[in-house]
């Protein structure tokens, strides 16, 4: 039978309405069951400070959510099974700036790519990284600990979160600008465990993420931060100086906390989550507990606005990662 021009039109355009319809059918379904959110790291870091209250506040806009925490691999093991999971919205991520730009540019094999394998959802809040010592450690501030690290050559290590997060590189970097190569790097699996060997003189150095309990810890003397990698000052924690301030110029860390989904999953249900945390941030409560946290909160985030700061980040990381050879594999 000959496929009259007209008929070929009509379904051409049945075809080309089937991805919309589709995804206006998983907008109207969209959820039926519990979402998981993965955070990437151990339980007790600055992603559970961020994530588990939004995952708390959800019940009332997308149903139960339920918190999964896989550490390892500065994130990336966490990262990558999400991009793996079904395209379906009832698994997402929190990334942030280490797994999501740092890990990706540093590996020789990536296990994902930030970009192709994710749909960026909504920032959440950006946070400050901090240099932190223990109290025994006789350094005010942070070229002090430089000048000790000189004057104490292999005597001097310092603890991250993981090989690969930006707490790994904010130090990487410091190194290279002062000539202290030999100051040793000791990775932990997460921000967690990190603080718990801080505070017990373990480790006497330290870079991490600011969150309300490393504040609390550095008001009661049980730590001392010493700058943040932020490039202006925290508004809840203005008497920090940024590294800058500390003599240390170009020594900053874009910072990003992101909810992202697999890729190809319908964009309908991308918007319907962008749009329920935006209420979310909307709450002055939920604000003030991020801003006594160390956080400030992004109250007018994006799918477009996530994917411009992931790929700004990475274009001015990348190249510093190259630079200073800072390999993950």
């Amino acid at each position: 039978m000959k496929l009259s021009r007209r008929r070929f039109l009509h379904l051409a355009a049945g075809v080309a309405a089937l991805p919309a319809a589709s995804g206006a059918a998983w907008a109207q379904t969209y959820p039926t069951r519990p979402i998981k959110l993965v955070i990437p790291f151990p339980p007790g870091g600055v992603n559970d400070a961020i994530g588990r209250p939004w995952a708390d506040r959800m019940k009332t806009l997308l149903g139960p959510v339920v918190v999964e925490n896989i550490g390892g691999a500065g994130g990336s093991l966490g990262v990558a099974g999400v991009a793996r999971a079904p395209p379906d919205g009832y698994t997402l991520v929190l990334g942030n700036a280490s797994n999501m730009v740092l890990a990706p540019a540093a590996a020789t094999r990536p296990l994902y790519d930030p970009i192709r394998d994710f749909e960026p959802i909504y920032n959440l809040a950006s946070g400050a990284g901090v240099f932190a010592v223990h109290p025994s450690l006789p350094t005010p501030t942070l070229k002090a600990v430089v000048d000790y690290a000189k004057s104490n050559r292999n005597k001097l290590s310092y603890g991250s979160p993981g090989v690969g997060t930006a707490n790994h590189l904010a130090v990487e970097m410091l190194k290279v600008l002062t000539e202290t190569p030999d100051i040793m790097h000791i990775p932990y699996r997460g921000a967690g465990p990190l603080l718990t060997d801080l505070i017990g003189g373990q480790i006497l150095f330290a870079s991490m993420v600011m969150t309300g309990q490393v504040l609390d810890l550095h008001r009661s003397g049980k730590l001392r931060v010493l700058a943040v990698t932020a490039p202006a000052r925290v508004r809840g924690a203005p008497d920090f100086p940024t590294a800058i301030e500390a003599g240390f110029a170009g020594l900053t860390m874009p910072s990003l906390f992101g909810l992202f989904a697999p890729k190809e999953t319908p964009r309908p249900i991308v918007e319907q989550v962008a749009k329920a945390t935006r209420t979310f941030m909307a709450d002055p409560d939920l604000q003030k507990l991020y801003v006594v946290s160390g956080f400030e909160p992004d109250l007018d985030s994006s799918p477009e606005a996530l994917r411009q700061s992931v790929e700004e980040a990475s274009a001015r990381l990348t190249p510093i990662i190259k630079a200073i050879g800072l390999k993950l594999d």
